[in-house]
């Protein structure tokens, strides 16, 4: 892993353009201010901009969802002259005329973590690969439990009701991984195996998933699989849990690898979690946005994918045959928040 966050540079293909660092600005506009991902997003952006003498203006939405704050800074940075946009967008769909008005501006749109719908709305998707993080959660969960995951109940903890591409991704990745049949695989909650308690949404916070666990709770008050958009909502899960005294018989999984998800590891809050790197993700955004202006080129995807791969690494402490993964010590080196 820390090779690849060594190694990893944004290859690029030539057109035709100058600038000086000087003339250079760009936007970074995320979900919320407040979730310990978008802050170390904004780190990585802020520390970046400033290695290479430019401009950076944040923007944020109020909550996860506010997507009209997110289309407003869009039409700021615009006006603004700015060169680029970094976006993780509230809504996937919704935001792609917005961001076509910044692309036919000259602005260079990179989404960070979550993908438009379509994917190709933006330039490129600098990102973890969302559905093989997932994916290995779901297969730790299954090999956990070994021949108990015929008859396992599990609850599904989503993002929001309008289903952004991350929250698609990671829901159908850890379904497939768990060795469930998908339904449509653009969208969640439509498969039929009868192992499925539910689908609720998270808002990905802790309260959210502390009430979307009592919801589903209240359904089958015996799951004893949980899978959570993020690890904020993991350990709002684990609260209700606690509450009726099943903390400890409940696989819990989650995507993120901050470090208090990773502490959550350690300590047996969260069986497992995927690590993603969003230091990584804004630092290499902030390069292209640089390489757009000074010379024109634009960010070519990872061989074989049609976005930037920034990385993703399986954390538990409870090693699971035949799936990879690194301890939380080694997950705590690497961990952000």
């Amino acid at each position: 892993m820390k090779k690849l966050l060594a190694t990893s540079a944004v290859a690029l293909t030539a057109l035709a353009t100058s600038a000086t660092a000087e003339d250079i600005s760009a936007c970074l506009i995320t979900k919320t201010d407040t979730n310990p991902f978008f802050v170390k997003m904004r780190e990585g952006a802020t520390a970046k901009a400033e290695e290479m003498g430019i401009t950076l203006n944040s923007y944020a939405g109020k909550i996860d969802g506010d997507h009209e704050t997110q289309v407003a800074a869009i039409e700021t940075c615009i006006a603004n002259g700015a060169k680029g946009i970094l976006l993780t967008a509230s809504d996937t769909s919704s935001i792609v005329p917005a961001v076509q008005q910044a692309r036919d501006a000259g602005l260079l749109v990179i989404a960070l973590d979550t993908p438009l719908d379509p994917i190709d709305a933006a330039d490129m998707t600098f990102a973890t690969d969302n559905f093989l993080a997932g994916e290995l959660i779901g297969q730790w969960a299954a090999a956990a439990l070994g021949d108990d995951a015929t008859n396992a109940k599990i609850g599904m903890l989503d993002l929001a009701v309008s289903q952004p591409t991350v929250g698609v991704l990671r829901d159908q990745g850890f379904l497939q991984g768990f060795g469930i049949d998908l339904g449509d695989p653009n969208k969640w909650g439509d498969e039929t195996d009868p192992r499925i308690v539910g689908n609720d949404v998270t808002a990905g916070n802790e309260e959210g998933g502390r009430k979307a666990m009592e919801n589903l709770l209240a359904k089958d008050p015996m799951i004893n699989v949980v899978y959570t958009i993020n690890e904020p909502a993991a350990a709002g899960a684990y609260e209700a849990l606690k509450a009726i005294g099943r903390e400890n018989d409940v696989l819990i999984v989650s995507v993120d690898g901050g470090c208090p998800g990773v502490a959550n590891v350690k300590d047996g809050v969260i069986g497992a979690t995927s690590q993603q790197y969003p230091l990584l993700m804004a630092s290499k955004g902030i390069e292209a946005i640089a390489a757009w202006a000074k010379e024109g080129t634009k960010p070519q995807a990872t061989a074989g994918k049609d976005f930037f791969d920034t990385g993703v690494a399986l954390i538990t402490d409870r090693p699971a045959p035949g799936v990879e993964s690194i301890d939380s010590a080694k997950g705590a080196e690497l961990c952000w928040g």
